[in-house]
């Protein structure tokens, strides 16, 4: 199965760029997934991420108050104030990810459960009231060629300039 995530990137990223496991850009995960290692399986996830981001691309989020996370509670994060083009790609991409014979990771986190956030990172972090651009939506692999030790930006939709 390919591991893989969806996530609006609130600093710049690039198709093909790697980066170890715990120095990931600045994001707001949209989704954790694991489609079937299937031929054009990704290409074809790329295509349907780019399809489905596309409404939202242009979205302003705003960061609301800072919260903690994780099974410990020992992560701090901003969290986004709700928006409904940001839960209408998550659950947009869930379908996308369903229809694929693919598996959602954390389901208790998904559809009504959504609950984005920015986790705050060697100092680096978005502050209450902050706006926040959906400007880029990425597809990241979580173990490129086998090494859970690194991530690759395996595809990246960005809002076209006009």
């Amino acid at each position: 199965m390919h591991n893989l995530v969806a996530a609006v990137f609130v600093e710049p990223v690039a198709r093909e760029q790697y980066f170890l496991r715990e120095d990931w850009p600045l994001h707001i995960t949209l989704l954790r997934f694991d489609l079937p290692e299937t031929p054009r399986m990704l290409e074809r996830c790329a295509e349907q991420l780019a399809e489905a981001a596309r409404p939202a691309l242009g979205a302003r989020l705003e960061i609301a108050e800072h919260a903690w996370f994780g099974r410990q509670e020992n992560l701090l994060v901003s969290l986004v104030k709700p928006d409904p083009a940001l839960q209408l790609l998550h659950e947009r991409l869930c379908g996308v990810v369903l229809e694929n014979q693919g598996r959602i990771a954390s389901v208790r986190f998904t559809g009504p459960g959504y609950r984005p956030h920015i986790t705050h990172h060697h100092g680096r972090s978005r502050t209450q009231g902050d706006a926040v651009a959906l400007d880029q939506v990425a597809l990241v692999d979580m173990a490129p060629g086998g090494d859970h030790a690194w991530r690759r930006v395996f595809h990246v939709v960005r809002q076209r300039s006009s």
